[in-house]
């Protein structure tokens, strides 16, 4: 399936990814081009995956939530992609006519039509961008859809002249942290590879790096997105798409890997491979996230995207955030009327950010 040749708005990432997306779609994902080319893809979908985590845990522990559970993991169709940071609207249609078209071309197929990750006055796009998601927002409100708060997507501003300067605006008990994290760094050989480089293109290598995503994977709370060898072999090999693949190992071995692309001025962070308990033992994620902020000071770029899982930890280190939308459509008006008046339960990291401001 080829790249949308409409101008699409909301795209941070390189069109290569997106590329590899819809060619090599996560395990069980089925994926398609709308009329207006905007990706979007059904999976089935478990409801819980975005309530938090303790009460989500209680649920499943009720009884016979083996026979029942199997209702909250309805086949939902989805306009945008799992890997772009934003769902990738066209600049040509009006909302209200992209609002309407899609919920009568879908909802009579699916009981759930989610519009994901709609961005909320998002400081990586432009007023223009800002404005016409807004006026999504809206039109799906004007057609019945339920408006729940997306994740938190966590970003740098590039605007400090080096990793102490950096350092020295964080709480003093948090730099002796992670300067006491740091000190690992030493022990590690750092390599950054472009992609599309013949490493990429060894079976052994692709394995390995397949591996360690896996094992990340697998430690996850959420499993939704499956992304398959096939997918990562088209990205690694893609000598076009901007990536720069930071590469950490300890005697040769290695233990973990980051997939970032250089877009622009900005820095994309993507995708981690680990191998644990190396990784751990290493301090892997504070190490690869102050490597990523130095390689984005020292070429000069502006902004570094670091994504959506773990507020709690990429705040600790200095992130802010942005978040984004979701616009639910539930084809049952019982039912929508439920979850509708429930929809503060699926918005874990609003919930997170209120207990820290608060």
């Amino acid at each position: 399936m080829a790249v949308p040749t409409l101008s699409l708005l909301n795209q941070l990432e390189p069109a290569g990814l997106i590329q590899a997306f819809l060619r090599h779609p996560p395990q069980d994902f089925q994926i398609w081009l709308t009329e207006q080319e905007s990706p979007a893809f059904s999976a089935d979908f478990d409801l819980l995956t975005t309530i938090e985590s303790k009460f989500r845990h209680r649920l499943m522990h009720l009884p016979l939530y083996r026979y029942w559970g199997k209702w909250l993991r309805p086949r939902t169709c989805f306009i945008g992609t799992t890997v772009s940071e934003y769902a990738l609207l066209p600049s040509s249609v009006v909302p209200e006519q992209f609002v309407n078209d899609s919920r009568t071309k879908f909802a009579k197929h699916f009981p759930f039509l989610i519009i994901k990750d709609i961005p909320q006055d998002s400081p990586l796009l432009d007023t223009t961008t800002n404005h016409h998601c807004n006026a999504l927002v809206q039109a799906c409100k004007d057609k019945q859809f339920i408006i729940v708060e997306g994740q938190a997507l966590a970003w740098v501003n590039i605007n400090f002249k080096s990793i102490d300067d950096y350092l020295q605006r964080l709480s003093a008990s948090r730099r002796k942290d992670i300067r006491r994290k740091l000190k690992r760094r030493p022990d590690l050989a750092i390599e950054a590879i472009a992609s599309g480089s013949p490493c990429f293109f060894d079976t052994e290598t692709l394995a390995h790096y397949y591996a360690l995503y896996r094992q990340v994977y697998e430690q996850s709370d959420i499993h939704f997105d499956l992304l398959l060898p096939e997918f990562f072999a088209a990205i690694l090999q893609d000598a076009n798409n901007g990536g720069i693949i930071f590469t950490y190992r300890r005697e040769d071995k290695l233990i973990g890997y980051n997939i970032c692309f250089v877009v622009g001025d900005s820095l994309i962070d993507k995708y981690i491979g680990l191998s644990y308990p190396d990784a751990r033992n290493y301090n892997l994620y504070f190490i690869s996230w102050f490597h990523n902020l130095d390689y984005a000071l020292q070429h000069g770029l502006t902004r570094y995207v670091a994504g959506w899982t773990d507020p709690e930890i990429k705040s600790y280190l200095g992130a802010q955030f942005t978040f984004t939308r979701h616009a639910v459509y539930i084809r049952n008006p019982l039912l929508r009327a439920v979850l509708g008046r429930l929809s503060y339960l699926f918005e874990s990291d609003r919930q997170w950010r209120e207990q820290n401001q608060s």
